[in-house]
């Protein structure tokens, strides 16, 4: 079957390593909830994006704070970039979204996929949503759909629609480099679960093996790592090779029933994210906490015995 978007983003990698309009990649990372963050820019330009941003939050005191994100801060107003995309690769169930914050210190639109509707309309029935909570992804600046291109200064970019863990998963493309978001770790760790509410083990194969036709040298960064066993030190940076080559749970070889048969049984061992419930209730609205009540304060659902 072909898949022309695919094949675009192929070229786009090829062209990108041919001419070296390539991306310069600087990472942040929270090991409190284990993602890794980007900021992505164009060296020619200084034309930057933030992907998968992380609002600090304390759940025992139900504080919210900005260390992460003004250690991101420092580094774009040190480094004199612009910020033009503030990326959501899908609506994180284990950290805030620092996005709103990070927009209003250095602008940037607000982009996921459009797909986020779907989890709108699932979390929005869960936490029993009323009608103030709108369903159409108009929280966000711009939704973008399979295939969809765009420019960060003067490199191609282009994102993928990559269901499986869950319903709005995108990967994007900024020139020879991958932002895989929760699709795919690092190849001794493996893949995402797929039992979250509109996940899916089987789609989630079938996204993973559209992103490994890609070319091999593609730098791909992940937006978490949790040290595999035997590993001492945080990574989030590998190559499709590496994990066409070498990934634990769908390197070359391993069938869709196989892949399907082994998360599904590693699905139901894990326990759910500690922040999926903030997380979902924040993330759903482009990164914005609920509006306040009568008396000022803003309060997170807490729904018994539902997920």
């Amino acid at each position: 079957m072909t898949d022309p978007h695919r094949d675009t983003a192929a070229d786009m990698i090829g062209t990108a390593r041919a001419t070296g309009k390539v991306p310069i990649v600087k990472t942040f990372f929270d090991e409190a909830t284990f993602t890794a963050t980007h900021v992505v820019h164009d060296p020619a330009t200084g034309k930057a994006a933030i992907i998968d941003s992380v609002l600090d939050f304390d759940q025992p005191s139900g504080r919210t704070s900005h260390a992460s994100a003004d250690a991101i801060i420092d580094y774009v107003r040190t480094e004199g970039l612009t910020v033009e995309w503030q990326i959501e690769t899908h609506a994180h169930a284990d950290h805030l979204s620092a996005a709103p914050y990070l927009q209003d210190k250095l602008g940037g639109q607000i982009v996921i996929g459009r797909h986020i509707k779907t989890v709108q309309t699932v979390f929005g029935e869960i936490f029993n949503e009323d009608a103030r909570f709108r369903r159409d992804g108009s929280q966000f600046d711009r939704l973008m759909a399979d295939g969809d291109t765009f420019r960060l200064g003067e490199l191609d970019g282009i994102v993928l629609h990559t269901p499986g863990h869950t319903p709005a998963c995108m990967v994007w493309i900024i020139g020879d480099a991958l932002f895989t978001g929760d699709t795919l770790f690092m190849p001794d760790y493996g893949t995402a679960r797929a039992d979250f509410p509109g996940g899916d083990a089987r789609t989630l194969y079938r996204s993973i093996h559209r992103l490994l036709a890609l070319p091999g040298e593609t730098r791909v960064f992940l937006c978490h790592d949790y040290k595999a066993p035997g590993r001492d030190t945080y990574a989030w940076e590998t190559t499709i090779a590496s994990e066409r080559t070498s990934n634990v749970h769908v390197h070359e070889g391993v069938s869709e029933d196989e892949f399907v048969a082994m998360r599904e049984a590693r699905d139901k061992t894990l326990a759910m994210p500690k922040l999926i419930l903030p997380s979902v209730q924040v993330n759903m609205r482009g990164g914005r906490l609920p509006e306040p009540e009568s008396n000022g304060a803003r309060y997170l659902k807490l729904p018994l015995d539902i997920l």
